[in-house]
């Protein structure tokens, strides 16, 4: 099951084993089983003085294993087999189980560790999900560092007929103490954030003590981390506010188009970025959303930064750098079957389809390239276009009419998604052209027509385009002294990931020549 060179790279991983590691098995006569059983014995037989593959395991589901040290009894399960993105889970579930630190900031695992209750988590994902390791691979480390924390990744293939149960049509979905605790993509600190109720007032009072910054930079894409990097350079003080680092790129499965970079996954994309980013010294305050900008109101005072933790944060500059988000065609059922058949992610979710029939809404690149792809997973795709032509390259358009389980509508107008109230069941559309009202039955539809910017929390401070996007200049500058604005958040065309991260740089320059034209703030000029 494993190569030769796979081999020998795990070889070099598992010298850092500290403390002898277990892999306990409870196994079927499934093929699944076997898959599985051929995998530990494997692993096992690369460090056998460290590691060792047992396969009298009592446990529920079947087939699945425990990772743990060989002297304790430690909560990390998969109810899979975790090769493809997961397999880096499980890697990281051996070595941190053998004692090898985690890259892990100190205060998380202090928080880990003290957390009080009992949690049993269980993810439910996909071996094509790019989102789900995250959440996999947290919720494992918290099982190893705390023992009142159990988890178990189920791969929801094999489990299909709890899959059905639990109406579970998105992944990664994350129940705690068989409850509905989560669904998408989670970091840790997300979690922690959840489960730990006094870490924001924590975090709160930790963040209003910060010092002003020269440059205070929201949103983590990759364009707030070419603006965080080239003020940095300059030797000025930056900071980075924002939910998550990488933005849209976390959402994102191959990314083939930034130059010098031949080809790369959004996940690992949107690490270098923060790497990067980190390397010269910016302050990073991830997990935190803004709810209020105040502009400078003189040359000679500090923009205010509010955050909805209630911590505000001062700077002499500000740059507008929160990217935009997947647009909703707001009709009713939506939100309703959100994550119960209505999803987003055709590589995350495509997988909790196979044999089904399912709708895409969206002919432009992204619509049709996620037909393509669910064409090959599912039992047939009908692609819904509003407009009176698909509007994806030619060669995409000429792929999509080859395969013969696609049917294709245009002049579609969807006016509702219909279920049955624990799951959608259909849709609605009208067309267009002749007025004629249809009905498809479907048990899923992937919503593909484009993004939405991240301005609401800026409406009434600057000056924004009927779609919400950020006016701005050649030089990045918005209608607010001091603050400028770049990427997909603003009024530049083609929003691209290489051109969000120049127009990063652009705001960061300009931001730049503003403090050195602008006199110090009167709190500091008196320091």
């Amino acid at each position: 099951m494993l190569d030769e060179a796979t081999r020998t790279q795990l070889a070099a991983y598992f010298e850092r084993i500290r403390e002898p590691v277990a892999l306990i098995a409870s196994l079927d006569e499934s093929s699944a089983s076997a898959d599985i059983r051929e995998l530990l014995t494997e692993v096992a037989a690369i460090a056998p003085e460290k590691i060792a593959a047992r396969f009298d395991g009592q446990f529920a589901r079947r087939p699945s294993f425990q990772v743990t040290r060989a002297d304790a009894d430690m909560g990390v399960h998969f109810a899979a087999l975790p090769m493809g993105h997961e397999f880096t889970s499980l890697l990281l579930a051996i070595l941190w189980a053998g004692g090898h630190p985690p890259k892990v900031e100190d205060a998380q695992i202090e928080q880990i560790k003290a957390l009080e209750g009992d949690f049993d988590f269980t993810t439910w994902m996909s071996l094509t999900c790019h989102n789900c390791p995250d959440v996999v691979q947290a919720l494992n480390l918290m099982a190893v560092l705390n023992p009142r924390v159990r988890h178990v990744a189920i791969d929801g293939g094999l489990f299909q007929a709890e899959v059905e149960a639990r109406q579970i049509m998105g992944v990664p979905k994350v129940f705690l103490n068989d409850a509905d605790f989560a669904s998408g993509r989670l970091e840790l600190g997300e979690i922690l954030a959840k489960v730990d109720t006094g870490a924001a007032a924590r975090e709160a009072a930790r963040l209003a003590t910060k010092a002003p910054f020269d440059a205070l930079i929201i949103g983590g894409g990759p364009a707030g981390a070419a603006a965080a990097v080239y003020a940095a350079r300059k030797g000025i003080r930056t900071g980075i506010v924002a939910e998550r680092f990488g933005g849209q790129t976390m959402d994102t499965l191959g990314i083939e188009n930034y130059i010098s970079v031949l080809e790369t996954e959004g996940p690992k994309f949107a690490a270098a970025l923060e790497a990067h980013v980190r390397h010269y010294g910016v302050d990073v305050m991830t997990l935190q959303r803004v709810e209020k900008l105040e502009p400078a109101v003189t040359p000679g005072d500090f923009a205010r930064v509010h955050l909805t933790n209630g911590a505000v944060l001062e700077a002499r500059s500000v740059i507008v750098a929160t990217g935009a988000r997947w647009r909703n065609i707001n009709v009713p059922g939506e939100q309703e079957y959100k994550t119960r058949g209505v999803a987003y992610c055709p590589h995350c979710d495509g997988p909790l389809f196979k044999g089904k029939d399912v709708a895409v809404i969206g002919g432009g690149n992204s619509g049709v390239e996620a037909a393509i792809d669910l064409a090959g997973v599912v039992g047939s795709v009908t692609l819904l276009e509003f407009a009176d032509a698909l509007r994806a390259d030619q060669v995409l358009v000429d792929k999509l009419r080859s395969l013969p389980n696609v049917t294709i509508h245009v002049n579609a107008q969807t006016t509702e998604i219909t279920g049955d109230g624990q799951r959608m069941t259909g849709l609605r559309y009208t067309d267009r052209a002749t007025g004629a009202e249809h009905h498809l039955d479907l048990a899923g539809v992937f919503i593909q027509i484009g993004l939405v910017p991240n301005t609401e929390f800026l409406r009434g401070t600057l000056e924004l385009t009927r779609f919400g996007e950020v006016v701005i200049d050649a030089r990045c500058a918005t209608s607010a002294p001091g603050v400028f604005a770049a990427g997909d958040v603003t009024t530049v065309p083609y929003k691209q990931i290489v051109i969000a991260a120049g127009e990063g740089s652009k705001a960061a320059l300009s931001a730049f020549d503003h403090l050195i034209r602008s006199p110090l703030p009167t709190t500091a000029a008196a320091a």
